[in-house]
């Protein structure tokens, strides 16, 4: 089956639940937080799959590709410490930060293994030719 959309992807679905959870979590963070924790956790959660969307838009350009993938490990590394400071403040509970900390490792394995094999999710330039398009010598 081939991946039409970055949506379709384990990771973009991963990505998208962390983001979802985090950002019904910090509803109830406190007021004195908006501007600060509640805003830095919401972003770095939404970049990673922001980042991805990037990411799938530029597939023809491995450097361009490789390097929002590499976006979307940094602000999910964001995240973490991030969660570890909710957990701190008691705005979490152990089980929340948990389950989180986990999709956030779980999301740091699939970028990884995305860089590992960034040849299966590159396309080529239409315009060039292929071997079967080329013209015969």
């Amino acid at each position: 089956m081939q991946i039409k959309s970055a949506k379709e992807l384990i990771v973009y679905k991963k990505g998208y639940e962390l983001a979802m959870r985090i950002f019904n979590l910090t509803k109830k963070f406190p007021a004195d937080e908006k501007f600060a924790l509640t805003s830095q956790i919401r972003r770095s959660s939404r970049s990673i799959c922001l980042n991805l969307r990037s990411a799938w838009a530029v597939r023809r350009y491995e450097a361009h590709f490789i390097n929002q993938l590499l976006e979307c490990a940094g602000e999910n590394s964001k995240t973490e410490p991030s969660l570890d400071i909710a957990l701190d403040q008691n705005y979490i509970t152990l089980e929340q930060h948990t389950e989180l900390v986990l999709l956030c490792v779980e999301v740091d394995k699939l970028l990884a293994s995305m860089l590992k094999n960034t040849s299966y999710f590159l396309i080529s330039d239409p315009r060039a030719p292929t071997s079967a398009l080329a013209s015969d010598p």
